[in-house]
């Protein structure tokens, strides 16, 4: 199977001064297409062995400090990022003929931070939160169920929901973030920024990579 890519190119004249500016714009696009869940990203870990792991999670923030995703600090991407804090994320935006990959350094938010945005999730995902001890292995679904009635019971809809102690966000600062555009023949075109300097917007460079 080989799909045919005629998208229009991405020239070094078109991006945003960081890429933080070129996400925004990019994500913009995905979003206007139609594309389903585009704030859906692959997160890679590995453990302190070196050992990878991926799985699919959703972006809920991004600014010129990082990227910010959700998640039980004890699920197996928690405990290989305490580790091991170096990840990279893909969004994989294969009907437009893009993709975006960022590899940086993990830190955990605060926890007022991460409080604001579980008050946000509807109510069930912020019992689904408390029911799942991520990673961990469960007796079997009617476990899993039981569980979560218990909590629905204890925390009624309409009622506050703490968020976990075990529970919240990490923040992928990019040290580079590459923008991939499909083109013809094969010959993509891929920018990628590399930070160099330090702060928290940092100063960046722009790299042509050969497709």
């Amino acid at each position: 199977m080989r799909a045919r890519y005629r998208a229009e190119g991405l020239s070094e004249g078109d991006l945003a001064p960081d890429p933080y500016g070129q996400f925004a714009s990019w994500f913009a696009d995905a979003s206007a297409s139609g594309l389903h869940e585009p704030n859906a990203m692959i997160v890679s870990t590995a453990d302190g062995e070196g050992r990878p792991s991926s799985r699919t999670v959703l972006l809920k923030q991004y600014d010129e400090r990082g990227f910010v995703f959700f998640t039980n600090y004890g699920s197996r991407k928690g405990r290989e990022l305490d580790a091991n804090p170096q990840a990279s994320l893909l969004f994989p935006w294969h009907p437009i003929a893009r993709q975006v990959i960022v590899a940086g350094t993990a830190e955990r938010i605060g926890r007022d931070e991460t409080a604001a945005y579980f008050r946000t999730r509807p109510h069930g995902s912020q019992l689904g939160a408390w029911a799942s001890e991520q990673s961990s292995k469960v007796a079997s679904r009617a476990e899993l169920d039981r569980l979560y009635e218990e909590l629905a019971a204890r925390y009624p809809e309409g009622e506050d929901v703490p968020a976990p102690p075990q529970w919240g966000g990490f923040r992928i600062r990019a040290e580079s973030v590459e923008f991939w555009q499909g083109r013809e023949n094969r010959l993509h075109d891929r920018l990628r920024y590399v930070r160099t300097g330090g702060g928290a917007a940092g100063d960046w460079t722009v790299d042509r990579l050969c497709p």
